[in-house]
């Protein structure tokens, strides 16, 4: 679907592709080091050669199928969710819970392709859907002042402060620097940021430098280890109905977002090519459990592409070309430590957290359950827990407040379903 273009067009198109790459860059770096954190015992480098494969392919099949100007990527929070909830918390497996993304995936594409897509998407609240972006933001801001070491783990409060050594004040100057240069819309603040922390930890002799700087791909580390069969015991599937319903709130958002914010709408004021769109994003899960990564899906940074210019598949190409050189890059990449990248996570928790004034809070009915869905999220380090409670919660309220006919159908079976996930998790001990 790439429509034949005049070279100064063409030249529009490349530039936007190059700034968009250059907004979510620091996905390839991110993303690694939270999959293949301490415990985990997913590799570094295979989580981030799947990283730069998903993101090259899924990207170019957003241009050349598409049509559109979005770049995909490993989603951040999921990430979060795939690790310290599904492998860490929960003691799955990594090839399981890859089994998990995959399963999603195909929840995701099958909805993606029929009309009851519509159905669902138009029966969550908004409400929740926003509380859910909000809760995944303080949780990522959790894992971010984790990681650098502000907060710490207490026997008898769960959590204290922590104490402030050279990483954590590191952290700290990065974050600050990252919150400046962002806030001047420079595309390069997050990876100036983590860039400028590790080189700061490596003069202070906090980290060793690499032997070598570029290796080969590897593809022997997790691409294609999924477990598909030990990912569907029944244990399991509140973690698989969790990552496809935040794939779709966050597709929808970005999709609905950045459509309405950029123009980009068809005749009828819907966002262009919303159902393609939605299949790529399908398959950006579904291909991710194959790579060996957490589940991918378009990114909101494309709208610095987009602002830039870049309105057809195109610039989803060039962003794609861009990614081909990180697979080298490994080496590099595994030199930066864990509280370079915390700033990021806090920072993208802060934009995300920043949707919570949308919320309706005027009556109880409205805002227990978006609360419950964004307080549950972070304190359980679950987003499944959040997502199940927001519609049980919603169902149950809105009964009880005389409005069930503002209740569609479709939100009853949801709540249904949700509340027969959590006894299914009740019963194994989650």
């Amino acid at each position: 679907m790439l429509p034949a273009l005049s070279a100064k067009d063409l030249r529009t198109e490349a530039v936007a592709g190059v700034t968009t790459f250059f907004t979510m860059a620091y996905i390839i770096i991110v993303n690694p080091s939270i999959l293949a954190a301490e415990g985990t015992g997913l590799p570094f480098s295979g989580a981030l050669t799947a990283t730069v494969l998903l993101c090259f392919v899924m990207t170019l099949l957003m241009g050349l199928y598409a049509g559109l100007p979005f770049a995909v990527a490993p989603g951040m929070g999921i990430n979060a969710f795939f690790t310290y909830t599904i492998v860490l918390g929960q003691g799955v497996p990594w090839p399981a819970a890859l089994g998990i993304v995959f399963w999603a995936g195909v929840l995701f594409l099958v909805i993606s392709v029929i009309p009851i897509r519509e159905m669902i998407a138009k029966a969550i609240p908004a409400g929740l859907r926003t509380a859910t972006a909000a809760g995944i933001g303080i949780f990522l801001a959790f894992i971010g002042l984790k990681n650098m070491g502000m907060v710490a783990s207490d026997p008898v409060t769960f959590v204290k402060i922590g104490s402030l050594d050279a990483r954590s004040l590191l952290a700290l100057a990065g974050l600050a620097l990252m919150t400046v240069l962002f806030s001047k819309k420079n595309p390069l603040a997050f990876l100036i940021g983590i860039f400028a922390v590790t080189a700061a930890a490596w003069m202070s002799g906090l980290v060793q430098a690499p032997e070598k700087i570029l290796s080969s791909p590897d593809f022997d580390g997790v691409f294609l280890k999924l477990d598909v069969v030990g990912a569907l015991k029944l244990a399991l599937w509140p973690a698989i109905i969790s990552v496809f319903f935040t794939d779709l709130f966050d597709s929808i958002s970005t999709f609905i977002g950045v459509a309405q914010a950029t123009g980009m709408l068809d005749e009828s004021g819907q966002p262009r090519n919303l159902r393609e769109g939605l299949i790529v994003d399908a398959l950006a899960t579904l291909g991710a459990g194959l790579a060996g990564t957490s589940s991918g899906t378009a990114y909101i940074e494309s709208a610095a592409g987009i602002e830039s210019g870049g309105r057809t598949g195109w610039t989803s190409v060039f962003t794609a070309l861009c990614f081909l050189p990180c697979f080298f890059l490994a080496p590099l990449a595994a030199m930066v430590p864990a509280y370079a990248t915390a700033p990021v996570l806090i920072l993208v928790g802060a934009l995300m957290f920043k949707s919570v004034s949308q919320i309706s809070l005027a009556r109880p009915e409205d805002s227990l359950p978006a609360f419950l869905t964004m307080i549950l999220i972070p304190l359980t380090f679950s987003i499944t827990q959040g997502i199940l409670w927001g519609f049980i919660s919603h169902v149950g309220l809105y009964a009880a407040a005389g409005r069930r006919k503002e209740i569609p159908p479709m939100l009853y079976a949801l709540a249904a379903i949700s509340a027969a996930l959590v006894a299914i998790g009740q019963g194994h001990g989650s």
